[in-house]
């Protein structure tokens, strides 16, 4: 496993990192949970990611009993702050009040004494940038994070907090973690431009775009039986990137994989990382088998050519 620093930050994550959208907590037995993380950490991953949405803060009490048995230095956990976590008024977005109680919940449900990314899981228009900005610095100079991030914010909102931190001396936001695959790269255009000159660092989600780019999916066939595709729980936002011409390019992108001597995961894996501003790609799984794949695409380097083909099948 090899290993990059958070943009600027002196903090290093494993560039395959495990996450639990959609899986801990929910479809996935807690006890398959736990080998999966067993696994992941044995083979050298040490980012690990969740949110307290997830299954309304299931999956962060999976990931934490499972990660319980390790030392506390020798993994980075990140979580989120944003959607409902209860009926209330106040028990959603990135007020000081629903950030500062949903941390200490956050702490309660994964058993430890700090979080090191914790991440605005969305944008919160009705609260003002500067006092969110100022809940999270605050919370690092408690010491119950050590770093703040982001997730799915637009350039501009972005480039504003960034801004509003230099301006008032807070904790500059260290991470954005936006969706990014060979079927989703909006980000390349302003994301990824601002992030590189004000070294915010990118730990994308869906990189395989929720199995699509495994090549498990083929064109005009039925859907794996037991599949994500297949499951109620798991297959939302799965519509597009199953549509036929995508499919299609899966097919056509395998010959370079088989090139390579490479699954077509980890050419999906190995063209994100090609990117310096990339610092971990967040990967699901629900078996260990599956985490031993993905961790193979850590330090494989594409050439020129292998990256233009890509390109002109993407197109």
């Amino acid at each position: 496993m090899k290993y990059r620093r958070l943009g600027k930050a002196g903090i290093k994550v494993s560039e395959i990192g495990l996450g639990s959208w959609l899986t801990y907590g929910g479809s996935v037995e807690n006890s398959n949970a736990e080998a999966i993380v067993d696994r992941a950490y044995e083979l050298g991953i040490n980012f690990f990611d969740t949110a307290n949405a997830y299954y309304n803060g299931a999956a962060e009490e999976v990931v934490g009993k499972a990660l319980s048995k390790y030392p506390r230095h020798s993994y980075v956990l990140a979580t989120k702050v944003f959607f409902p976590m209860g009926e209330g008024p106040n028990d959603n977005g990135l007020s000081r009040k629903h950030i500062m109680e949903q941390c200490d919940a956050s702490l309660k449900r994964l058993g430890v004494d700090y979080i090191d990314m914790y991440q605005c899981h969305r944008y919160d228009p009705e609260t003002p940038l500067e006092e969110t900005l100022r809940a999270l610095d605050d919370l690092v100079s408690q010491g119950k994070i050590l770093y703040a991030g982001v997730s799915e914010w637009s350039a501009v909102q972005l480039n504003d907090a960034v801004r509003l931190s230099q301006k008032y001396n807070l904790d500059q936001i260290a991470s954005n973690q936006p969706l990014y695959n060979m079927f989703h790269r909006d980000i390349e255009k302003e994301i990824i431009p601002l992030s590189e000159q004000e070294g915010i660092g990118q730990v994308v989600f869906s990189p395989l775009a929720q199995g699509a780019l495994t090549g498990k999916y083929k064109p005009g066939a039925p859907l794996p039986e037991g599949s994500r595709a297949t499951d109620p729980k798991s297959n939302m936002w799965m519509e597009y990137v199953l549509r036929e011409e995508q499919l299609q390019k899966v097919e056509k992108l395998k010959v370079i994989a088989e090139r390579n001597e490479i699954s077509v995961a980890q050419l999906a894996l190995a063209w994100i990382l090609r990117l310096d501003n990339i610092s971990s790609c967040i990967v699901g799984a629900s078996r260990p088998d599956q985490v031993n794949e993905n961790v193979k695409a850590s330090g494989v380097e594409l050439s020129v050519e292998d990256l233009q083909e890509i390109e002109d099948i993407l197109a």
